[in-house]
């Protein structure tokens, strides 16, 4: 399958427009819309986001990722195959994480262009034919490269990199690596760890391990990012309790 990640929205006609190429170069294999609202412009948050949400999916699934500020730029264009998946889009960080946690990583440069390459659309001209060649099981478009992945970034991010629809402010922290005692700081207000919504109070905040593995700030029947005046990027600090 197909899987999309992009900061695009669902609003004007990016997604559609990218699903059309999808379509027309790989009618038979399903798409799965996974984030159209990832951080915008921000590779680095979206990163930690993309590899949160990677595991569930079988192996060979393609990942069509586009979080890319720096479009048209110099940055490259890559594949990635990152514990038998599959990850199409810019190098500019978006798959830094996934490759940090995986047991197995490839990187491709891809070299391959269309007839027509706009400057500002690199999603729909140029990562969408490359991923459907993927998923119809043909060989990567690119040169595959000899250096092998590296990075320095930290394993978890103490940052909140997704604020959902309810609110809920998810962060860059697996919550595995948190102790059950551990209390989340925000200001002044100290935040205790509960199983879910329910534990705590109506209106009152909590932090929890969502069910994909991060460290997420939640409200019972309340927004946690207006009660704790919490927005995206904003640090988040974890005491152990």
């Amino acid at each position: 399958m197909i899987v999309l990640f992009t900061d695009f929205g669902l609003a004007g006609p990016y997604i559609g427009q990218m699903k059309a190429v999808l379509a027309r170069e790989a009618p038979h294999q399903p798409m799965i819309d996974l984030f159209s609202d990832a951080p915008a412009f921000e590779p680095k948050l979206s990163a930690y986001l993309l590899a949160s949400y990677t595991m569930e999916f079988p192996l060979d699934t393609v990942f069509l990722c586009v979080v890319d500020p720096g479009v048209g730029s110099s940055r490259a264009p890559v594949i990635v195959r990152a514990d038998g998946r599959w990850f199409v889009g810019p190098d500019n960080g978006l798959f830094n994480v996934v490759s940090m946690r995986a047991r197995h990583a490839q990187w491709w440069d891809i070299t391959w262009r269309p007839k027509q390459l706009s400057a500002s659309f690199h999603g729909r001209d140029l990562f969408a034919p490359v991923a459907a060649r993927l998923a119809t099981r043909q060989q990567p478009a690119g040169n595959l490269r000899a250096t092998p992945f590296q990075c320095e970034w930290s394993a978890d991010l103490p940052r909140v990199v997704y604020v959902d629809v309810f609110g809920n402010c998810m962060t860059g922290i697996r919550a595995g690596q948190l102790s059950e005692q551990a209390v989340l700081c925000v200001g002044e207000r100290r935040i205790a760890r509960a199983s879910t919504f329910s534990d705590v109070r109506s209106g009152e905040a909590l932090w929890y391990e969502n069910s994909n593995g991060l460290a997420e700030i939640a409200a019972n029947c309340a927004r946690a990012s207006d009660l704790l005046g919490l927005a995206l990027g904003d640090p988040v600090e974890f005491e152990p309790g």
